[in-house]
């Protein structure tokens, strides 16, 4: 069986929707099960003239060439609280392809960014579903620190990195929040229900 990464993604556009070069920035989780434990590895980056939607392809991109780089073939879960993403890539670019990149109503969007995702998404056997973002689910807001922390201060991991979850997760639980949560908890059961076959649902 292919080994099993869950991938946790947020993104960030800092005027989103404004006009002018809005910063923005991504950013992710990716969590593999080693023979001393969970593994955490974060990636971030960000970029000017920006839109939330752009970012999210772009940090799902990297997510899935990251985990490829050594020809590796994963069976991943992608996390993310882009309905844009989800929807996109699940509902979407399936039927773009099959005409050949086009659509009734006109030009795609972001079309080149689509294009290089679901060729990264070939390398694995990738699942996607959706949660709801800032609804205090622990791993989407630390993802959604390293989103918005890549745009504010023009920081970029050059690949993957130690994650600083744990430290993360110790700051916010000193404050009172978070206080039963346990990371390795949280992965062990979408792992089980990932390496069972489970088919995950549109939104978790």
């Amino acid at each position: 069986m292919s080994r099993i990464a869950l991938v946790h993604l947020d993104e960030s556009c800092l005027g989103n929707g404004r006009e002018g070069e809005n910063p923005g920035g991504y950013g992710g989780l990716i969590e593999v099960r080693t023979r001393s434990g969970v593994q955490r590895r974060d990636f971030y980056d960000h970029t000017s003239g920006a839109t939330n939607n752009r970012m999210a392809l772009s940090g799902a991109t990297t997510a899935l060439r990251l985990l490829g780089a050594k020809g590796a073939r994963m069976r991943v879960l992608m996390v993310s609280d882009s309905e844009y993403l989800v929807k996109g890539i699940r509902l979407w670019a399936p039927k773009w392809e099959a005409r050949g990149w086009k659509r009734p109503g006109g030009p795609i969007e972001n079309l080149q960014l689509w294009q290089a995702l679901v060729d990264a998404a070939r390398r694995h056997e990738v699942q996607w579903t959706w949660v709801r973002g800032h609804a205090g689910h622990p791993k989407n807001e630390y993802v959604d620190h390293l989103a918005v922390t890549a745009a504010r201060e023009r920081r970029s991991s050059e690949g993957a990195v130690e994650s600083g979850l744990m430290e993360w997760l110790a700051a916010k639980q000193a404050k009172k929040k978070f206080l039963d949560y346990t990371p390795d908890a949280g992965f062990e059961s979408l792992e089980r229900r990932l390496a069972a076959g489970e088919e995950f649902p549109l939104a978790e």
